[in-house]
């Protein structure tokens, strides 16, 4: 190589190393944008975790499930059993001849509704399924951040949910 191919060569030379040196680090440009990136990926994921609290639903088939066994236990032990709600929870009791006496074994403990739960109507309601498996009807709303659940309970003791 000749002088002169030398003296040409080394400015592309220490212009190539200059932009190496150059491009060592980020621009600003894209830290923002993984900035930007990173910020949207973290916004998908806080809107998709779900509601850590039982839905209002599951709270009225939770519900609906223990009245239906209460129904069944008035049936199967021949004594009346009543179920009283109330804006905090509800709880069973069972008529044992002289009086009430509260049910506690099995799914028959006192439950509180879930946190935030509204009930409708406010006052208690209590619903006794008499030997033969027959209620007096009865209607209870649960309501949460706008969304609702009716449990119904027929005069044929039948539960039923309407969303």
């Amino acid at each position: 190589m000749s002088a002169d191919d030398r003296a040409q060569a080394a400015p592309r030379r220490a212009w190539r190393d200059s932009a190496r040196k150059s491009r060592a680090g980020f621009t600003l440009v894209e830290l923002l944008m993984t900035v930007a990136i990173v910020g949207l990926a973290a916004g998908a994921v806080v809107l998709s975790v779900p509601d850590p609290r039982p839905s209002v639903a599951d709270d009225a088939e939770r519900f609906a499930a223990r009245l239906s066994r209460a129904r069944e236990e008035a049936v199967l032990s021949n004594r009346p059993v009543a179920v009283e709600a109330t804006a905090a929870g509800y709880g069973f009791s069972s008529f044992d001849g002289a009086g009430w006496t509260a049910l506690e074994e099995g799914p028959f403990g006192q439950e509180r509704w879930s946190d935030g739960v509204s009930v409708s109507p406010t006052g208690p309601v209590r619903v006794v399924f008499d030997p033969t498996g027959v209620a007096e009807p009865a209607a209870l709303t649960l309501s949460r951040d706008g969304r609702a659940s009716r449990v119904e309970i027929d005069g044929a003791g039948e539960v039923t949910i309407n969303d």
